[in-house]
């Protein structure tokens, strides 16, 4: 009988939960866990990839970076037979890459070699895909550019938020790491190589991208809405002289604008803004002045006359 593969584990984020869960199941020997410790100035809305470790008595390490020459010895002497990666954060450089006996590997949230990079579920929306999904490859310095193990598609819906399409890519990874898994152990996987030309890397997101462009089409900002919507940090505008965070909307296409520029109104129980294109979003929830109004209570204030954006 062979033994259980021995495997070194970069995980964080509820991927980094179910993916080594899928490790666990399939009797993979997970010798250690490099994880993140959670920032204070984050909004904290997933699983703890360290509880899940404790749970298993599997020792687990928060460095602050894991290429410094200490971490990288201690991985050394482990002599593991895989390295995975499970939205890890922080960049693994060849040292570490270098040390499994049958090699180092990254799931990554789109399906590559589209989205390569940094907050894919967020951009895909933005970008206005109709799916994505997640990818088990080969890990190279090269951020995602590695040959493809498995990857699996899920669905985005057109009032999708980037929270339910990161849910489901978290099941996407799930699925494909545990139907890839024993072809990996066995060494029977046939690896793709990636067409690196049929995709390119998109950069991180901060929350003042979030900001409106009220003159762009009523679908980009319903994208941007969605994309960065709660636990995200929101799309945010000026209007009335206070800042309005615009957490949920939809189209509304058979709607006539009201207004020449873009404008924000209130009538018979609903929300709407008007787009540069013309066209009209209904907004389903928002804040202004940092307090949720319903359409009500915001008509009852300001009546139904349009109230022109701050900030176009």
């Amino acid at each position: 009988m062979n033994p259980s593969p021995r495997a070194i584990v970069f995980a964080y984020h509820n991927v980094g939960v179910r993916c080594l869960a899928v490790l666990l199941a399939h009797g993979v020997d997970v010798q250690l866990v490099i994880t993140h410790t959670d920032n204070p100035d984050e909004t904290i809305w997933f699983d703890s990839v360290a509880e899940l470790a404790a749970r298993h008595d599997i020792p687990f390490i928060t460095p602050d970076d894991p290429n410094v020459p200490e971490i990288v010895a201690q991985i050394r002497a482990v002599q593991p037979d895989f390295l995975f990666s499970f939205y890890y954060r922080n960049m693994l450089k060849q040292d570490l890459l270098d040390i499994p006996a049958r090699g180092a590997f990254n799931m990554h949230g789109s399906l590559l070699p589209r989205y390569r990079g940094r907050v894919p579920v967020n951009w895909a929306i933005i970008k206005g895909e109709k799916e994505t999904g997640a990818t088990l490859h080969v890990m190279n310095e090269k951020p995602d550019s590695g040959a493809i193990v498995d990857q699996q598609a899920v669905p985005i819906l057109p009032d999708d938020t980037a929270l339910q399409v990161f849910n489901k890519v978290t099941c996407a990874a799930e699925i494909a790491l545990d139907r890839c898994l024993p072809g990996l152990i066995a060494g029977t996987v046939q690896l793709k190589p990636q067409d690196l030309s049929q995709g390119g890397y998109f950069g991180g997101r901060r929350p003042e991208d979030g900001k409106i462009h009220w003159f762009e089409s009523a679908q980009a900002i319903h994208n941007l809405v969605r994309a960065v919507a709660p636990p995200y940090p929101g799309a945010f505008t000026q209007l009335a002289g206070k800042r309005m965070r615009v957490l949920q909307t939809m189209r509304e296409p058979f709607r006539a604008p009201r207004g020449a520029v873009p404008v924000f109104y209130c009538e018979q129980g609903r929300c709407y803004a008007e787009c540069g294109d013309g066209k009209v979003l209904r907004v389903l929830s928002f804040e202004w002045g940092a307090r949720a109004w319903s359409a009500d209570e915001f008509s009852a204030r300001f009546g139904s006359e349009p109230l022109p954006f701050e900030d176009c």
